[in-house]
C-alpha cells in the first residue's frame, strides 16, 4: 500500500515492493558512498580556492543525482528510450548547476581578492579604506571588522605616542628642575665652607635658604614619587566615607596663611550632605594642589573661590581663580606631565620658583582613581578646575578604585 492508500500496482505498474525496497537501498548506498567521496574530498582540499570547493559540492551532488536516478530507471524503467531521455534531462540540469556554481564562485573569489588588495594596501598607505565594490554578507562583516580593529589600533598607536611624548617630558624634567635646588644647595654649601659669607646675617641667611631649598627639593621629590605610582598603577587608597564639605573646610584652613601673607583673598563655602567614599590624604592632596596652584599664579589682592556642592548627581569641587585665563590652545594640556604655561598666566609675585608642574598631573591621577573626572574652563577673570565625584550611596558598597590611562592626550 502506498502512504494514499492506494495499492502500489495501481500507482507504479510492474513494481511490486519488493523492488521498490531494493531501489530505495540502492540510491541509498550510492548516496552514502558519494557524500563520504565528497568530505574526504573536502578535507583534502580545505586549503585551496573556495571556488575549487564549491565546484567539488556541485559534482557530489549531480554525481549522487546521476548515481541514483540510473540505478532506478535500470530497475524499474523497461524503455531504453525513456532511460535515455531522463538521464539527459538530468545531465542538463546538472550542467546548469555547474554553470551557476563557476559564476559563484568566481564572484566569491573576486570579491575575497578585492578584500584581500584592500588589506594589503594597508602596508602602504597605513589607513585600511573598505572596498568600494558590493561584498558578500561574510565578507562585508569581515571587512567592517578590520576597519574597527584599524581604528582601534590607530587609537592604541596615538595613545603610545602621547605615552612616549609624555615620559620624554618627564625625563626632560628630572634633569632640568631637580638640578636647579641641587646646584642652588651645592653653591651655598661652598660659600660656606671656603667662608665666602662670613657675616652671621649673611650666614643665617644662607642656612635658611639651604632649608627652603631643601625643602622645595624634598617637595618635588614627594611629587615624582607620587606621580611615579600613579603612572604605574600602583598607587594604594584606603576609602572610607566622608561629607566632601569637612575636607574642603580643612584644605582652606591650611591655605589660609600662605594666601594671607601673598594678599590674596581665599573663600569657599560647601552645601551639606556631600558623603562620598574617598581616601580623604589622597583627595585633600589632589584639592590642595589645585588651590597651590591658584595661589601660584593670582596677583596680589586677586579672589580665589572654592566651592562645594552637587552637580548632576556627582559631589564637585572647583576652584576658581584670576590667573588671567589659559589660552584656548593650553587648555587640552594643562593636565600633562610638566605643563606650565608661564608665559600665558599670571606669573608668582613674589619671584619664587614656580612649581615643577606635576601638581595638576597628580590631582588628575588622583581624582580618576576615584572614578571621578577632573577639568578646566576658562571663566570670568581667570580658569576654573572642577573635580566631580560620585556620591556614596546609603548601604552601597565601596566601589573599585583603580588608574585610569595615565598619559591622555587630551583631556577635559
Amino acid at each position: 500500500m502506498t502512504p494514499s492508500g492506494a495499492p502500489l500496482a495501481d500507482v507504479m505498474p510492474g513494481v511490486n515492493g519488493s523492488d521498490l525496497f531494493h531501489v530505495t537501498g540502492a540510491a541509498a548506498i550510492i548516496a552514502a558512498v558519494t557524500t563520504l567521496a565528497g568530505i574526504a574530498c573536502l578535507k583534502a582540499l580545505a586549503g585551496r580556492p573556495l571556488k575549487v570547493q564549491v565546484l567539488l559540492v556541485v559534482a557530489v551532488t549531480l554525481v549522487t543525482s546521476l548515481a541514483s536516478c540510473s540505478a532506478v530507471a535500470i530497475m524499474m524503467i523497461g524503455d531504453s528510450t525513456d532511460r535515455e531521455i531522463i538521464l539527459e534531462f538530468l545531465s542538463v540540469a546538472g550542467l546548469a548547476g555547474i554553470i551557476v556554481a563557476i559564476f559563484l564562485a568566481r564572484t566569491f573569489s573576486k570579491a575575497s581578492q578585492t578584500l584581500l588588495g584592500a588589506v594589503e594596501d594597508v602596508g602602504d598607505s597605513g589607513v585600511y579604506l573598505p572596498p568600494d565594490v558590493t561584498l558578500p554578507a561574510e565578507l562585508a562583516g569581515l571587512s567592517d571588522g578590520l576597519a574597527e580593529a584599524h581604528e582601534r589600533l590607530n587609537k592604541s598607536r596615538a595613545r603610545e605616542r602621547a605615552l612616549e611624548a609624555s615620559r620624554r617630558e618627564l625625563v626632560a624634567w628630572v634633569s632640568h628642575d631637580l638640578r636647579t635646588p641641587l646646584a642652588g644647595l651645592r653653591a651655598m654649601a661652598e660659600a660656606l665652607e671656603d667662608e665666602v659669607v662670613i657675616e652671621p646675617g649673611e650666614v643665617r641667611h644662607y642656612h635658611s635658604q639651604l632649608r627652603v631649598e631643601a625643602d622645595r627639593l624634598a617637595m618635588m621629590i614627594d611629587d615624582l614619587f607620587e606621580l611615579s605610582k600613579i603612572h604605574a598603577g600602583t598607587l594604594r587608597l584606603a576609602p572610607r566615607l566622608v561629607v566632601l564639605e569637612d575636607l574642603i573646610s580643612d584644605v582652606i584652613a591650611s591655605a589660609e596663611p600662605v594666601a594671607r601673607a601673598k594678599g590674596i583673598r581665599l573663600g569657599g563655602s560647601s552645601v551639606r550632605g556631600m558623603p562620598v567614599l574617598i581616601d580623604t590624604a589622597e583627595m585633600g592632596r589632589a584639592v590642595r594642589n589645585l588651590v597651590s596652584n591658584a595661589l601660584r599664579h593670582t596677583r596680589p589682592g586677586g579672589i580665589i573661590e572654592v566651592l562645594g556642592e552637587i552637580q548632576s548627581g556627582m559631589a564637585t569641587v572647583s576652584v576658581s581663580d584670576e590667573c588671567g585665563g589659559i589660552p584656548a590652545d593650553d587648555l587640552p594640556r594643562v593636565f600633562d606631565v610638566a605643563f606650565r604655561g608661564e608665559s600665558a598666566r599670571t606669573p608668582d609675585p613674589s619671584g619664587a620658583a614656580g612649581g615643577a608642574g606635576l601638581g595638576l598631573s597628580i590631582a588628575r591621577g588622583i581624582v580618576e582613581a576615584h572614578s571621578g573626572q577632573i577639568g578646566v574652563r576658562n571663566t570670568g577673570p581667570g580658569c576654573q578646575f572642577v573635580i566631580k565625584l560620585p556620591l556614596a550611596q546609603a548601604g552601597a558598597p565601596s566601589p573599585r578604585l583603580g588608574i585610569s590611562d595615565p598619559f591622555p592626550a587630551t583631556h577635559r
